[in-house]
């Protein structure tokens, strides 16, 4: 059997600030099912949800979200600009650069700008 994403959720605190954030990096509208779940279907992405959950986010993520972004530098300005926090410098490997960030929730995610191949 295989099976393909339908959505990724996120548990966090407030999710219709989150799903805002998230919506301004992605696209799509933001939807607020309820006050425990929002979520946006992103143009070419499976649909990201954010489900309120009591406790607080206290390890780093076991996954998070590599972003193609084209311009590493612009997109974490505009990140930042939203409520993101960069985690260090950009940076460069054999694949090309990326940018480590967190949302507003602390959440990781990076922005990547692969090398051509």
């Amino acid at each position: 059997m295989r099976a393909k994403i339908d959505e990724i959720v996120f548990d966090c605190h407030a999710p219709a600030r989150l799903v805002r954030f998230w919506a301004a990096l992605l696209g799509g509208d933001p939807v607020d099912r309820s006050d425990d779940w929002s979520y946006i279907d992103p143009p070419g992405f499976a649909r990201v949800a954010f489900q309120r959950v009591p406790e607080g986010k206290s390890v780093k993520n076991r996954l998070h979200l590599d972003l193609n972004a084209g311009d590493v530098d612009a997109a974490a300005d505009e990140a930042v600009r939203l409520g993101g926090e960069r985690l260090g410098a950009v940076a460069t490997d054999d694949f090309g650069r990326f940018q480590v960030l967190r949302d507003p929730e602390g959440n990781e995610f990076c922005f990547v700008e692969p090398f051509d191949a």
